[in-house]
């Protein structure tokens, strides 16, 4: 049986259909883009609503919407960006949460085994560049119990000492302000000394350390604690402060200039103890 050939017209009116319905397409995104309620638009949506319609009908088979409002896509583009954020600034605070909460943990822990009553607060302000002072601002004051002369403890370490309070906020002088000279005791002999700041809070700030007794050279890794004050006012004793890193003798002066690492990272201050007494009954 002999089989019936199409005509030419006949193979390629579904290529011309799917011109038609192509520029059908790009004209109505073009009328969209010049606003609603024009007369272009008007007449563009009553010549070539059929078209759209039959578009929609041919490919919805397929589940292809080739017609989506531009509002569509935008408030869709939108949403997205919107849970972006949001799952990015879950993953951010979830970090900082974990990092507070081992801060949480590691200063009361150090609380309790040294029968320490103490209050927690979190660092949001450091001095002024211009004051020379190395100082930071806490969220706690004399309406939590924290006043001037008190110790501030933070997880690793030593931090400095309250040089004023608000009923709302502190001011903390720090451990490596130019300033600042706290007491401490050497080694494993407890041999006393002072230590002073060198003024710098970045990761390479130091400490200066002056053994009283000159005969006594300390060693490299010695660790150093407080020596405390009279009444723990400003500094209780047992504090750990850091480590010895390098010790430079001078025998025709007989001395040795000893540089301490801090324990505690400076430029990196967040949760901190301020110590306002001993706990009852220890």
């Amino acid at each position: 049986m002999a089989r019936t050939r199409r005509r030419p017209d006949q193979q390629h009116r579904p290529r011309t259909v799917l011109l038609v319905l192509l520029l059908a397409a790009v004209a109505l995104i073009s009328v969209d883009l010049s606003g609603a309620g024009s007369p272009a638009r008007t007449l563009a949506g009553s010549v070539l609503g059929p078209l759209e319609s039959g578009a929609h009908r041919l490919l919805s088979p397929f589940g292809v919407d080739s017609f989506a409002t531009r509002d569509q896509l935008r408030d869709d583009k939108a949403a997205l960006e919107a849970e972006n954020a949001r799952l990015r600034g879950l993953v951010a605070s979830s970090d900082v949460d974990r990092t507070r909460l081992a801060e949480y943990d590691a200063l009361a822990a150090f609380a309790t085994s040294a029968d320490l009553e103490t209050v927690t607060a979190h660092v949001v302000g450091i001095g002024a560049a211009q004051s020379f002072r190395r100082t930071v601002v806490l969220d706690a004051g004399t309406s939590r119990g924290v006043r001037r002369d008190m110790t501030v403890l933070g997880p690793d370490g030593l931090v400095g000492r309250v040089i004023s309070a608000t009923s709302r906020n502190a001011v903390v002088l720090l451990l490596v302000d130019a300033d600042s000279v706290v007491g401490a005791r050497l080694g494993a002999e407890h041999e006393l000394g002072m230590l002073r700041g060198d003024g710098s809070l970045s990761g390479t700030g130091r400490l200066n350390l002056e053994v009283l007794d000159r005969s006594a050279v300390p060693k490299v890794g010695d660790p150093i604690v407080s020596w405390g004050s009279r009444d723990g006012v400003p500094y209780i004793a047992g504090i750990p402060i850091g480590r010895v890193e390098k010790v430079v003798e001078s025998p025709r002066d007989e001395t040795a200039s000893v540089t301490v690492a801090p324990y505690v990272d400076f430029s990196a201050l967040d949760t901190v103890s301020v110590v306002v007494g001993a706990r009852k009954g220890s």
